[in-house]
């Protein structure tokens, strides 16, 4: 492959690691890409909105409980990382990794206004040289239709002056076994030599797979999480089914989970949670009724998986009822806020939803999380609620615990011991002894 030279300056400072790399966005996915150029000696530049994680990150200290304080001091003490809310330094970067968030409306469309924020300050700020890629997971066609043009807009020809790639984001909050440093990368790119680049760039730090273009690593991206949505929302159905039947479908996903091959196990719950499985989905939806054409599966998973809170909401209900109380007035706990075990982390929580129902049905509410010591402020909902300690005094004023969030740090046994009735929705009390049980309604 013949390069121009520009394409060969940038190449050879990636090879030799000169090259600075800009993350544009600090939080669950920039903070460990930052980490993992980092630890593969490349200077990195982390770009945020947010001035006051600007200043703690070049503090040395961090804002998410899974991201280690100590990692971002030691890249702060060897001159390898640095933190900014200055945009104008995006021309002082090689390579602009953009990891910005990709939510939906309140109609459920993809709202890409801060991809399209950040491409207008990149356009405003970039030089010639220099290598652009979008992360944040979107709809095949964004890189090209989207921020291109938004790029372009700075006088640079894209392909010739500057390069343009896509690369996912896959990063799984909380999960030590696969990071950034050892979970592929797919990489396609707008031209073979921006391709060639932005691979050369990853392969410092992870094992890259080539695509022919951006849409395909757009499409991938959608493909993983509708994957895991439709198979989420088939457990979530057969849940439902197999209770009326009698059967406890954790044994049998357990049962099937034995086989060796043609099965992977996925697990029921309250409701879909992060920052991808509730969302991605939709943004193909979105994109595929421009070809007219309707997305069956991704629709019914997203009716099944958003009607969970309604189901958990009605077991509590009942639960409570049986004990000869309505739920209105009824004192409910509810354990785990974070949308996963063992992390900080509330986008699209299941729990903030159950809590928004609970309370408009008229129950008192309170809620525990180690991680979560108080509700932020959220784009749907504002609830100012502190996390209360998960006490035997607590406990026993509670008339329903309802887990919704299977945190390892918690004693479920004890919890089932000190409290009237607990409705699990995550199969946390799977080992409490026979005689409990009798106080464990499962969800």
């Amino acid at each position: 492959m013949r390069y121009s030279a520009t394409a060969e300056h940038l190449l050879k400072k990636i090879d030799d690691k000169s090259a600075v790399v800009g993350i544009i966005g600090m939080g669950y996915v920039g903070l460990p890409l930052m980490h993992a150029f980092c630890k593969a000696g490349f200077r990195v530049l982390g770009f945020d909105v947010d001035e006051s994680k600007v200043r703690v990150l070049n503090e040395g200290g961090s804002y998410i409980k899974t991201i280690d304080a100590a990692m971002i001091s030691a890249h702060r003490a060897a001159g390898l990382f640095e933190a900014t809310a200055d945009y104008a330094r995006i021309a002082g970067a090689d390579a602009v990794l953009i990891c910005v968030p990709t939510p939906l409306d309140k109609f459920r469309n993809p709202d890409l206004s801060y991809v399209e924020n950040t491409g207008r300050r990149i356009g405003a700020n970039m030089r010639a040289g220099q290598l652009v890629v979008l992360e944040s997971t979107t709809y095949p066609g964004t890189t090209e239709e989207v921020l291109m043009p938004l790029l372009e807009k700075s006088g640079l020809k894209c392909g010739e002056d500057f390069f343009l790639a896509y690369s996912p984001e896959r990063e799984d909050p909380g999960n030590p076994k696969y990071t950034a440093a050892n979970t592929p990368k797919v990489v396609g790119a707008t031209d073979p030599v921006g391709g060639e680049i932005a691979a050369r760039l990853y392969s410092g730090i992870v094992r890259v797979v080539v695509v022919s273009s951006p849409a395909v690593a757009e499409a991938c991206k959608i493909l993983e999480n509708i994957y895991r949505s439709v198979n989420i929302a088939l457990v979530n159905e057969l849940k439902m089914l197999f209770e009326k039947m009698g059967i406890d479908v954790w044994e049998v996903i357990d049962a099937a989970a034995t086989k060796p091959f043609g099965f992977q196990a996925f697990y029921p719950g309250p409701g879909l949670g992060g920052h991808c499985i509730p969302i991605d989905p939709f943004y193909l939806a979105w994109k595929a009724r421009q070809y007219d054409f309707t997305t069956r599966f991704i629709e019914l998973a997203g009716e099944i998986n958003t009607a969970m809170p309604e189901y958990v909401v009605n077991k509590v209900a009942q639960a409570i009822s049986d004990r000869g109380k309505a739920l209105r007035g009824a004192k409910i706990l509810l354990v785990g806020m974070a949308y996963k075990k063992d992390v900080d982390d509330m986008r699209e929580s299941p729990g903030i939803r159950l809590l928004d129902m609970l309370v408009k049905r008229g129950a008192d509410v309170a809620y525990h999380d180690p991680y979560i010591p108080a509700l932020p402020k959220m784009r749907d909902y504002a609830y100012q609620m502190d996390s209360v300690p998960l006490s035997d005094e607590v406990l026993a004023r509670q008339d329903c615990v309802l887990i919704v969030t299977d945190h390892t740090d918690i004693d479920y046994e004890r919890l089932v011991e000190r409290s009237r009735v607990v409705v699990d929705t995550r199969n946390a009390t799977k080992a409490i002894p026979k005689a409990l049980r009798d106080r464990v309604i499962r969800a």
